[in-house]
C-alpha cells in the first residue's frame, strides 16, 4: 500500500527537521503512541496501542531514520508487531522551504500481514491515510506553537 501527502507547517525546515526526530515529540503525537524511547544512534523502539475497523491491539515496534540530509530529507524505516498482525515500511519526508514556512511532503509504502490484513485494503487504506492527517495535524499544532 502506498500513502502520499503534503501539509505546510508554520516553521523553518531546519525546526520541523529537528523535531520530526525527536522522540519526545513524536510520542506526543503519533496516534496511539504510549512510549517511545531511544535504542541507539537515530533508532527507537515503540509501543503504540491501534485499532483498525474491528482488529484492535497493541504493537511493539522499531523505526529507524535513514539517508539523514538536514534539514531537507530523511527516510524513516518502520516495523512493528503485535496480536493484530505486523506492519512494515519505510516512509520518505522532504522538506521544502516556502518564505518562513515548510512544505512537508511524504511518501510512504507499508506491508500489513496477519488478521490486520484481513480487514481489507481499502479500509487499511483509509485509516493510514487519516493516521497520517491525525499525526501530521498533532504535529503542526505543537511545532506551531
Amino acid at each position: 500500500m502506498n500513502i502520499q501527502g503534503t501539509c505546510t507547517i508554520a516553521a523553518p525546515p531546519q525546526r520541523v527537521f529537528e523535531a520530526l526526530i525527536d522522540p519526545h515529540i513524536l510520542q506526543q503525537v503519533i496516534p496511539g503512541c504510549e512510549k517511545m524511547e531511544k535504542t541507539g544512534e537515530d533508532e527507537y523502539n515503540a509501543h503504540l496501542k491501534l485499532g483498525i475497523a474491528s482488529v484492535k491491539g497493541s504493537y511493539t515496534g522499531k523505526v529507524k531514520v535513514t539517508d539523514k540530509q538536514p534539514p531537507h530529507k530523511f527516510t524513516l524505516q518502520m516495523e512493528g508487531k503485535g496480536g493484530p498482525g505486523f506492519v512494515k515500511g519505510t516512509c520518505l519526508i522532504e522538506l521544502k522551504a516556502q518564505s518562513s514556512n515548510t512544505q512537508l511532503v511524504y511518501t510512504a509504502t507499508v506491508q500489513v500481514g496477519g488478521l490486520i490484513a484481513a480487514v481489507g485494503s481499502r479500509v487499511i487504506e483509509a485509516a493510514g491515510k487519516k493516521l497520517a492527517q491525525e499525526f501530521f495535524s498533532k504535529f503542526s499544532k505543537l511545532i506551531e506553537t
